[in-house]
């Protein structure tokens, strides 16, 4: 079957949109087909992708379907999927902030929201969560840019800019900002016990004290690897306690976020820029299914931004700042997440600023959906 697609680089991630209006026929954007149609596309049973438009890592094996919003104050809702990479299934129960911030600027140029002068705003609603963001993408001169020069930390390319606010995200999914009760719960971590907390912020996430465990939270990628075992065991822990899972549940590895925080210190970056340990708050290596997170997925960041905010977190602790502004230190460079309208330890608004380019209009060539 032939389906139409846009590839579009958000941040750091890259994601495939399909129009909702343009799916096959038969092809129900909330039914089982479309996850068939979606694991053909990427060859998701390959774990390298080869045949097939998957890019073989978590962060450029994404989907979303996206349409306009029929809910009052909403312009667009979008159905978010991480696609398997070797497994033939989607995962569903998350977001993706990187996403979002494609989302937006295609929204824009496809003229599901009008230009409105230098900045033009978008509120998206993700069907996955619930969750509401608010963009700003930059249309200067009163028209959308192929092209642009925002950079954001894990690449030096640049993008049309894009501020992006989630907006109410406490408790989304779990209804808590502290899923389990507590601000501070003990995990277990390649059979030893450790700090950690549990927040539902952005996404469900739970963080490890990386001192805890004998690391420092700068860890390079490498290195974080040889973390991802002992950490999926937490998070698949963790989602028990946080009410996201039941006994007997086939492990989910999109949520909880799962990763360490550490106290400040120097460290080198993947491309190779050197970060001083004035440079920023509080370092975070988190994976990103089962692989180390090249930089941190932006729900992860308001979860770790939020996280900050309670007193007695693992986050807290480490941190150098008590501030609406948290910089996190993370393998890719330094990524500042803003709180905004803070109501107590919870913020109605949490803001990143990133940038986004659309790659490629598409007609993709799918294999047809094997019957049932």
């Amino acid at each position: 079957m032939h389906v139409p697609a846009t590839l579009v680089r958000g941040g750091t991630s890259k994601c495939w949109l399909f129009d909702r209006s343009a799916l096959p026929t038969g092809v129900d954007a909330t039914a089982r087909e479309l996850e068939g149609l979606l694991v053909n596309a990427y060859g998701a049973a390959d774990p390298v992708q080869l045949d097939g438009i998957g890019g073989a890592t978590p962060t450029t094996s994404k989907a979303a379907v996206v349409g306009a919003s029929d809910a009052p104050g909403i312009d667009v809702d979008y159905l978010f999927g991480q696609v398997g990479i070797g497994v033939g299934r989607v995962e569903w129960g998350s977001n993706c902030g990187n996403c979002a911030t494609a989302i937006a600027l295609w929204a824009v140029a496809r003229g599901l929201v009008p230009v409105t002068g230098d900045l033009t705003r978008v509120v998206l609603r993700n069907t996955n969560t619930g969750a509401v963001l608010e963009a700003e993408v930059d249309t200067t001169g009163g028209h959308v840019h192929e092209f642009g020069t925002r950079t954001v930390p894990g690449t030096r390319a640049g993008g049309v800019a894009v501020g992006l606010t989630f907006v109410d995200p406490v408790g989304r999914t779990t209804g808590s900002v502290t899923p389990t009760g507590r601000v501070l719960d003990e995990f277990t971590f390649a059979g030893l016990p450790v700090e950690g907390t549990a927040v539902d912020a952005g996404a469900p996430v739970v963080l490890l004290d990386a001192a805890g465990i004998g690391r420092t939270g700068v860890e390079t990628l490498a290195e974080v690897r040889d973390l991802v075992d002992p950490l999926r065991a937490v998070r698949h822990a963790a989602a028990l306690r946080m009410g996201l899972s039941n006994p007997g549940d086939v492990p989910d590895d999109a949520v909880p976020k799962v990763g360490i925080v550490g106290k400040p210190a120097a460290y080198r970056t993947s491309l190779g820029d050197d970060i001083a340990a004035d440079d920023y708050d509080v370092s975070v290596r988190m994976l990103s299914m089962n692989a180390p997170h090249p930089a941190i997925g932006l729900t992860s960041a308001v979860g770790v931004a939020v996280a900050a905010m309670l007193d007695g977190s693992v986050v807290r602790r480490a941190s150098a700042t008590t501030g609406a502004t948290l910089r996190i230190g993370t393998p890719a460079g330094v990524i500042a997440v803003a709180c905004s309208d803070v109501r107590g330890a919870q913020p109605l608004r949490v803001t990143v600023e990133r940038a986004a380019r659309i790659l490629c209009e598409a007609d993709l060539l799918v294999p047809d959906l094997l019957p049932a």
